[in-house]
């Protein structure tokens, strides 16, 4: 009787440990990183098959990030991770231009575009879709958003094919910056009139900035201030059909 109450006892203690192990919450934590060598295993395995070319450090929002080029086939991609806890915060694919015909056949609609864009990126709303003439090939630039990316995708506007695509992840700003409102006048002031087509919120140089896009007849503009004082600090202009 006694041997009994002995293995009952024992059996008893191994299943409360058997249970206390499968219960126990889990706490997982963010790996780090800390050499190159770990940001290029993170980025050949989101990027299956592909050769690392470059890989450079920055920072993004006050924090070091791993920015990482590779190259597969007729694609170049540029990855961006979060050194603090190895999180992928942008990711960009192109086809390399050479790769890339003049297309024919007649311009495709906007309308066509834009069921081509939500078809890449479900759940996503259409910002702004502009065509322009660049390196001898007619394209439509889409901005799309949810509340947590924002996206930038080109197509061949003949063909319709995908020729860039583009996510990063929305930056929460400091209540001290002047704001996306303020810098949208800044900008428009600056150029006289027009439409903004995109602001991004960046850093540059440690900086932090917002990049506005204005588009006024055939010019595209862009304006970088200063995301504290409101001081532009970069102006540029180019033609659409360059």
């Amino acid at each position: 009787m006694r041997k009994h109450r002995i293995f009952g006892a024992a059996v008893l203690t191994i299943c409360l440990l058997v249970t206390s192990v499968c219960f126990m919450p889990q706490t997982a934590q963010a790996k780090e990183i800390t050499s190159v060598k770990q940001v290029k295993k993170l980025a050949k395995k989101q990027v299956k098959g592909a050769k690392v070319v470059k890989v450079d450090m920055d920072y993004d929002n006050g924090k070091l990030v791993y920015e990482v080029e590779l190259n597969k086939g007729k694609k170049e991609y540029s990855l961006s991770y979060r050194a603090s806890d190895s999180k992928l915060i942008s990711y960009d694919w192109e086809i390399q231009p050479w790769h890339v015909s003049n297309g024919s056949g007649e311009i495709i609609s906007e309308e066509k575009v834009k069921k081509l864009a939500k078809k890449q990126v479900k759940n996503a709303s259409v910002t702004s879709i502009m065509r322009k003439h660049s390196d001898g090939i007619d394209i439509y630039k889409v901005k799309m958003k949810t509340s947590k990316k924002k996206y930038e995708l080109k197509f061949h506007a003949r063909t319709g094919k995908v020729l860039e695509y583009e996510w990063k992840l929305v930056t929460k700003k400091s209540k001290s910056y002047i704001g996306e409102e303020k810098a949208k006048a800044i900008a428009l002031e600056k150029v006289g009139s027009g439409t903004v087509i995109k602001v991004d919120f960046d850093y540059d140089d440690g900086v932090p900035v917002y990049e506005v896009d204005i588009h006024n007849g055939e010019f595209e503009y862009e304006v970088e201030i200063h995301a504290k004082t409101g001081k532009i600090l970069k102006f540029e202009m180019e033609h659409i059909y360059d």
